[in-house]
């Protein structure tokens, strides 16, 4: 069954009390700051007609609050879940394990609940991460030249029917329909918000998306009509390049990137993607914002689609636009990772 929130008074108390009890089960939403926290948070309290609880960080990110910089919502939500860090040590001690929801049972934990933490906090459900796991090790073994049948048992399938239907699922086309000499090849890169995969020429950077977004199988197959069919599995200098500034990124040290890039759009949303990647890393602009920004005022909604079509994540900044109200807005890679990757540059930026 899942946890009911208390009535609001007994939820302010409890937040006035600091009370631990709530810790992953309620939050704070303050109005008057913009703002959400645990009901731990140190900060001073607010006053209660500013506040609303929410019952998951999701609901508070979709309602446009920002997660507080003194108790910090986001991460530690998950790092102090005993659920979420037995099943991730489980999945990293085994990632060739077909997980079920039987399995999760076993080891002491309600499915549902489980299944509605790691979304909460990943976006991704557990069963979805363990599945992404163990194609991760097929994928690897079509980047290296391997067979077909070796990457179908490195990633835990006993049917090759099921191993090509998932494989069509997540990259939008069969294994074998990757041809081993391409132009384009695609590879794996491992980062603290998730795995990505980066597709490159001998010169350039064609595409960087998380690999569980919703829209890589439409990207990677219109990216496949554009260079007709000429994709494969591998990694060229490019890849290297971008995973090396990643690296650098996600330790806080750098936020430019100079891999450079071939952009696949109309001139209209090259112009978009050019002024996203002018925002200063730790800045924030609006739809409208950019809209002027390249001298028509008019064509917000332009720029949203523009925005939401970009197939560069990170290197191309479309992360740091948000809401005129300066609330979180949609993000395919979702909104968790938005907020992190826009707190880490601010980070970054402070340091500099």
């Amino acid at each position: 069954m899942l946890f009911q929130l208390p009535d609001h008074d007994t939820l302010y108390n409890a937040l006035c009390a600091r009370d631990p009890s709530y810790e992953g089960r309620a939050y704070v939403a303050v109005r008057s700051t913009g703002i959400f926290c645990r009901l731990s948070c140190p900060a001073r309290n607010p006053k209660p007609e500013n506040c609303t609880f929410y019952e998951t960080i999701a609901q508070c990110l979709e309602a446009g609050f920002r997660p507080c910089k003194r108790c910090y919502p986001l991460g530690p939500a998950a790092e102090s879940d005993s659920a979420i860090q037995t099943l991730l040590k489980a999945l990293q001690d085994n990632p060739a394990r077909r997980w079920s929801e039987a399995d999760v049972a076993a080891l002491g934990f309600d499915p549902s609940t489980v299944r509605r933490r790691f979304k909460r906090n990943f976006g991704i459900t557990f069963l979805e991460m363990a599945r992404l796991a163990r194609m991760r090790d097929g994928f690897t073994t079509l980047s290296n030249g391997g067979r077909v049948i070796d990457a179908q048992l490195d990633a835990g399938f006993s049917s090759p029917s099921a191993f090509r239907t998932a494989f069509a699922r997540w990259l939008g086309a069969s294994p074998a329909s990757f041809r081993p000499n391409a132009r384009l090849k695609a590879d794996w890169i491992d980062t603290p918000l998730g795995a990505m995969v980066a597709v490159s020429d001998a010169t350039a950077l064609h595409l960087l998306e998380f690999a569980d977004r919703k829209a890589l199988p439409k990207e990677l197959q219109r990216l496949r009509a554009q260079v007709r069919g000429d994709l494969g599995f591998g990694r060229e200098a490019p890849t290297d390049l971008i995973k090396a500034e990643l690296a650098a990124f996600f330790d806080g040290k750098s936020a430019v990137f100079s891999v450079p890039l071939v952009l696949h759009g109309t001139a209209f949303t090259k112009t978009v993607w050019r002024a996203l990647r002018e925002i200063p890393a730790g800045a924030t602009r609006s739809y409208s914002d950019i809209a002027r920004a390249i001298d028509q005022p008019t064509a917000t909604r332009a720029v949203a689609r523009a925005n939401g079509a970009n197939q560069i994540a990170i290197v191309i900044p479309c992360h740091r636009v948000i809401g005129m109200d300066g609330s979180l807005t949609g993000y395919g890679g979702g909104l968790w990772r938005k907020q992190k990757l826009i707190e880490l540059e601010a980070q970054i930026e402070a340091q500099q």
